[in-house]
């Protein structure tokens, strides 16, 4: 160490300590060493004494200066960083970090307000290894945290839990205790007079936290704020730009769905197409149904329908999801045209449900356009048939023009078939029937279809038909074929006598030409056959006989006259009875073993007069 010599030496030492940013032993030490020595005066050692207690303060003003310096660089860094981050979540991170940076606190942490509960929870933390305590939540006014959010002021404590400021509830303090803190600071993070969290500072020991540190972390989270807000805002704008971009993505599908569905209907498509269109854009299968719940198309295998469904979806106006489906009912105002049955999507986005409803009202607008041209075409059709059969020798030639006019030609055989349904909708039979027949409508409060086929075929396989379409038994009564008006017009009244025949037979449900009803179909047709009904039911027998000389029908007439008893029949052939029985037998091999049975018995009585009449001849 220098000797002081003179005061000037003394004071020059001081001010080169100073500018060297000595400590303040080394300051203190040129005093005490100057009193050590003797060499100045009272006078003198009293001044140096001054003027190092000066030095002193100096120092501690340039030491204080220096912090600040520090701190403001340290927070314009921050504000700095801060306010280049856009996303909320890692401005959080960064505001801890630097909290715990600046105080040198063991751990820092922040909570977020939840005004509609009412609390605050920790939502980040830095320096913390407590799983319990990064859990915690406050509600307002408890705890520090919680007494920070709600009055909008900052607390400190250097000893948590011996504290009674706040309020200690057991899960709040069993955190703290988990993470080991004691001394605490919060402040508030708040925009104005909107707090949005706290900001904490931590240790786990005792620490007096003085105003300045109280005020650095102040304006610490006056920065934070700010940032966090603007982060929030630019995430919401974020978030409203992909909801609008994503709304104008789904008005352009929407959009786009409506014009291929229009498009298609104002182009002729049918309900299989706008099926098929349907379940392309909703990514499914798709089935549709009729009011009465008849299927009309589907895009894959049909479904069945939830009639429950379709009551809520009818109810409602809206699409109803039931477990492995969506139904839309399809209406015009208040009444129902139909539905629509969604499968194969496990569920619909609100832009999809949009886009399956839409769909039902194209389906709506098919619907009643369909209507309106069946209404005009079967208005042009049933005048037709009602002149056909009513006055078919008025004007032939102008029922066969206007014929070819609807694409009909009434010159070619043409089967005439009478659909008969109890308690049925003729409407809908006739509906049902129309992939059936060339011509089909309603007259005389029957359904008659002109089709091309062997008429007795035809009539079974539409009755068949009609009946599994409509859900109820529908006879059918055939007649033909026939060729211009004329003839359809007799062969319309030969097929409805078929229908009141079979009707009386107890053969509901059945279809026939009056060949199918046997010796009834001979008696009530205009255009018997007998030596066909002969041929028809004895043909076997008479082959046989005239193959090998035998006399089975002589051993028939005779069985039948005399009242089906073996012994009067062999007394009355003059042969045993055992030949009569084996007679019957070759009989039985060669018409069936029904041949005795009363309808087959009474037809081989007739065929067998008919026969002798004939022979007579």
């Amino acid at each position: 160490m220098t000797a002081v010599t003179a005061p000037s030496d003394a004071l020059r030492r001081l001010l080169d300590l100073l500018a060297s940013g000595a400590s303040t032993e080394q300051l203190a030490h040129v005093v005490v060493a100057a009193r050590a020595e003797g060499a100045l005066g009272p006078a003198d050692l009293a001044a140096l004494a001054s003027a190092g207690e000066l030095a002193l303060r100096i120092r501690e003003t340039l030491a204080e200066h220096r912090r600040r310096e520090a701190q403001l660089t340290a927070l314009f860094e921050t504000a700095s960083e801060l306010a280049a981050l856009s996303d909320p979540d890692t401005v959080l991170r960064s505001i801890v970090r630097r909290a715990r940076a600046l105080l040198g606190v063991d751990v820092s942490y922040l909570s977020l307000n939840d005004e509609a509960e009412n609390k605050t929870y920790v939502r980040v933390s830095d320096g913390s290894v407590s799983a319990e305590f990064q859990q915690i939540v406050l509600g307002m006014g408890e705890g520090l945290g919680g007494l920070v959010a709600q009055t909008a002021r900052p607390y400190a404590t250097s000893d948590y839990f011996h504290d009674d400021r706040f309020k200690h509830t057991r899960h709040i303090d069993s955190g703290v205790a988990d993470e080991g803190l004691t001394a605490i600071l919060g402040v508030p993070l708040a925009i104005g007079p909107k707090v949005l969290g706290v900001l904490f500072a931590s240790d786990r020991s005792t620490r007096e936290f003085s105003a300045d540190e109280v005020a650095l972390l102040s304006s610490l989270a006056d920065h934070a704020a700010i940032a966090l807000d603007s982060a929030n805002l630019l995430d919401q704008t974020r978030r409203a730009v992909a909801e609008l971009n994503e709304a104008n993505a789904t008005m352009e599908r929407a959009e786009d769905a409506h014009d291929r569905l229009t498009d298609l209907v104002l182009r002729g498509g049918d309900l299989p197409d706008v099926a098929d269109a349907v379940a392309g854009v909703l990514h499914g299968d798709l089935t549709v149904y009729d009011a009465d719940g008849t299927l009309l198309a589907s895009s894959s295998a049909p479904v069945a329908l939830d009639a429950d469904a379709l009551a809520a979806a009818r109810a409602s106006g809206r699409a109803v999801s039931t477990m492995d489906s969506w139904v839309c009912a399809v209406q015009a105002g208040p009444e129902l045209l139909g539905s629509l049955v969604l499968t194969g999507r496990a569920g619909l986005t609100d832009p999809d449900r949009r886009l399956f409803e839409r769909a039902g009202v194209v389906t709506a607008l098919l619907l009643m356009l369909r209507r309106s041209v069946v209404r005009a075409e079967d208005e042009v059709r049933g005048e037709l048939l009602t002149d056909l059969l009513t006055a078919p020798g008025r004007n032939p030639r102008a029922l066969l023009a206007r014929g070819r006019r609807l694409g009909i030609d009434l010159s070619v055989p043409h089967a005439v078939l009478v659909a008969h349904a109890d308690g049925g909708s003729r409407r809908r039979v006739a509906s049902a029937a129309a992939r059936h027949a060339t011509l089909v409508g309603v007259h005389a409060e029957e359904v008659v279809l002109l089709a091309a086929g062997d008429p007795d075929e035809l009539a079974r396989r539409v009755a068949a038909d009609l009946g599994s379409a409509t859900g109820r038994p529908v006879t059918v009564g055939a007649a033909g074929p026939a060729s211009g008006p004329s003839a359809i017009a007799d062969a319309h009244a030969e097929a409805a006598r078929c229908v009141r025949a079979l009707l009386a037979l107890g053969r509901t449900g059945e279809g026939a030409a009056m060949a199918g009803l046997g010796f009834l179909g001979q008696l009530l047709g205009d255009r018997a056959d007998l030596d066909a009904f002969v041929r028809q039911t004895l043909g076997p027998v008479l082959d046989y006989d005239e193959r090998r000389g035998t006399e089975l029908v002589a051993t028939l007439r005779a069985y039948f006259a005399n009242g089906a008893q073996l012994a009067r029949t062999k007394d009355v052939l003059h042969v045993h009875v055992n030949t009569v029985v084996q007679r019957l037998e070759r009989v039985a091999s060669l018409l069936g073993e029904d041949w005795q049975a009363p309808d087959r018995a009474l037809e081989i009585q007739l065929a067998l007069r008919l026969h002798r009449l004939g022979s007579a001849r």
